[in-house]
């Protein structure tokens, strides 16, 4: 076999193996992970573009509380903690406290013998001396050497500083101290660094008990054994597991700005709702939900003026067991004097009565009165109720701006019997070829329809109106939508809002009524104009406001209860598939299928 030679000081010829050339371009995980450069100070390390700083706790208080390690772990912030757990043997612990019992016990009495004031400080010693003793010896706790390490990282000092007070501040607060690792700072960052590796070597003497509480690392979370998967835990991650129907009620919020990802949520939540039984109705403004009906087998309504799927808003809602048909009527005349309170951009308080009276008559046109049998009868139309109208004196303008709806352009959409059926287990209602300007008005038309179809069966189902703020622009919608968010409960409903106009949603006098009716609340990517009226409005830190500010798509933060967690959502393969509103992928979704259609496969 060949070989390569060098040279010697000594002109000795030693051979150079292939080997140890082949080994010696070989480039390892290490060199990988190593940063460019390493310069060692004594207060901290500069690793290539960052510093690094390591603190280690040399004072703990008297009593240590559950949880009080918890502020420090879910800072939003990039450390390294290591506890380094050294257990000490208890025949050569308890030697010392003998020892020690007795010095104790030596002070105190000397202290009474010469008159002295009792010393609060040694009897209270004496007396935790005496307790860790008793149960050092009845094997009911443990003396352990613990180490507890810190590691800041920061791309200034500035930056590092204001991190190292931060950790401090909060520190302190609980009588705990930390010191710099002070020319140890190599030795510090080596017993951070996952080695397990103690080279620090601080120690203090803590039981069991206290101990504990460090154990395991205390983190929010909201992982339930029941319920469907809403994203990952990003400061543990542990899986978001909720059940929305096991809180007080079924409501939920979401606010995002424009292509946050608050639509993919939805759609995601409804994809693993569908799994437990659960219907699911969606009041679709941007038509994103037909791809995702047609591929879990639903029905896909679309509501417009040239659309041959019509809602007649004269179609009464059957009476329950426990209301009579008196009030259903009541009812449903005062919705309709609201639905033409939108249709008409206002009414005087003598054109409310007018309309109030012809709504009246109109049913008894149709001979439908308190006493009907709703299921039996055939409901009068919007053109019934022109009819009625006409003929009332001081109704002329209510007619004339009747017209367009009864006669004019827009008579195709509201002034015919209704076509739709919702016995599926998830209908979409899009309104995206609605016109602007009639979108409130289809969205409260479609919204009282589900009202009175829920109201007839007892059934598990959530009811999403994406893009939410529509409804909030009229003050009978918004108040129709927080009814339903207040009543949702009782016919086991849930309403999730969806909304990326803040200021519209909560310029409403609705809009924060709705907010506190809504259990689960999730704030994704909020821009810069509207954070601070989130902030106030879920009373957040400065670093959950800045955590939104900088959010990436799918990521925010999700409020159940009285609980909060970072959060970031994800979907499996075929989940994305299904729910993408992703152009890029659509688009090549849509090239696979008309490939595959191409070569066959759809025949």
């Amino acid at each position: 076999m060949g070989f390569f030679a060098k040279k010697t000081e000594k002109k000795e010829i030693v051979p150079i193996l292939p080997q140890e050339i082949y080994e010696s371009g070989v480039l390892e995980l290490r060199d990988v992970l190593a940063p460019a450069a390493l310069k060692i100070s004594p207060k901290q390390l500069n690793l290539g573009e960052k510093i690094a700083r390591t603190f280690f706790v040399i004072s703990y208080p008297r009593y240590l509380s559950d949880n009080w390690f918890s502020p420090i772990i879910n800072l939003d912030r990039v450390f390294d903690i290591s506890i380094f757990v050294h257990p000490i043997d208890t025949g050569t612990v308890l030697k010392q406290f003998q020892k020690k019992v007795t010095e104790v016990q030596s002070q105190i009495n000397e202290r009474e013998e010469k008159g002295f004031v009792r010393d609060p400080v040694l009897e209270t010693s004496f007396h935790d001396l005496e307790e860790l003793r008793d149960k050092l010896q009845q094997a009911t706790e443990k003396l352990y050497d613990v180490g507890l390490y810190l590691t800041i990282y920061g791309a200034d000092d500035a930056e590092l500083d204001k991190f190292e007070s931060q950790i401090k501040s909060i520190l302190e607060s609980k009588l705990i101290y930390v010191k710099p690792a002070l020319f140890q700072q190599e030795m510090g960052f080596h017993s951070v660094i996952p080695t397990g590796s103690d080279e620090l070597q601080v120690h203090s003497k803590l039981n069991s008990s206290p101990l504990s509480s460090l154990f395991p690392f205390v983190s929010f979370d909201l992982t339930s054994d029941r319920g469907i998967l809403y994203g990952v835990n990003r400061h543990n991650s542990s899986l978001v597991l909720f059940d929305r129907f096991s809180l007080e009620n079924y409501n939920s919020i979401i606010f995002a700005k424009s292509g946050s990802g608050k639509s993919y949520t939805t759609k995601l939540e409804i994809l693993r709702t569908l799994m437990f039984d659960t219907e699911v109705i969606v009041i679709d403004p941007e038509k994103e939900y037909e791809y995702m009906a047609e591929a879990t087998g639903g029905r896909y309504f679309n509501i417009s003026l040239t659309s041959g799927h019509h809602i007649n808003p004269f179609d009464l809602p059957f009476p329950r067991e426990d209301e009579t048909a008196s009030d259903v009527l009541r009812s449903h005349i005062i919705n309709l004097v609201g639905l033409f309170r939108i249709m008409f951009s206002g009414l005087t308080p003598e054109e409310d009565a007018i309309i109030d009276r012809a709504i009246t008559e109109t049913y008894a046109l149709k001979d439908i009165t308190a006493e009907s049998n709703f299921a039996e009868v055939e409901p009068p139309i919007l053109g019934d109720f022109e009819l009625i109208l006409s003929g009332m004196e001081g109704a002329e303008s209510l007619v004339q701006r009747l017209a367009k709806y009864t006669k004019g352009t827009w008579s195709n959409f509201i002034n015919k019997p209704s076509n739709v059926d919702i016995n599926k287990k998830f209908v979409v209602f899009s309104v995206r070829d609605m016109e602007d300007e009639l979108k409130p008005v289809a969205m409260y038309i479609i919204t009282h329809f589900i009202w009175s179809s829920i109201r007839k069966e007892l059934k598990k189902r959530l009811l999403v109106i994406d893009e939410a703020w529509w409804m909030m622009k009229s003050e009978d919608t918004a108040s129709f939508l927080f009814s339903l968010a207040k009543r949702g409960r009782k016919y086991f409903l849930g309403i999730a809002t969806i909304t990326q106009d803040v200021e519209d949603f909560l310029r409403s006098p609705y809009g924060l009524p709705i907010i506190t009716n809504s259990s689960i609340q999730l704030l994704m990517k909020q821009s810069p104009s509207s954070i601070d009226m989130v902030q106030k409005t879920f009373n957040l830190t400065d670093e959950e406001k800045y955590l939104l500010l900088e959010s990436g798509v799918g990521e925010g933060i999700f409020f159940a209860g009285s609980k909060h967690v970072a959060i970031k959502v994800i979907s499996s393969y075929t989940e994305d598939q299904i729910i993408t509103s992703d152009p890029s992928q659509i688009l090549a979704i849509k090239k696979s299928k008309d490939e595959y259609a191409e070569m066959g496969g759809g025949s």
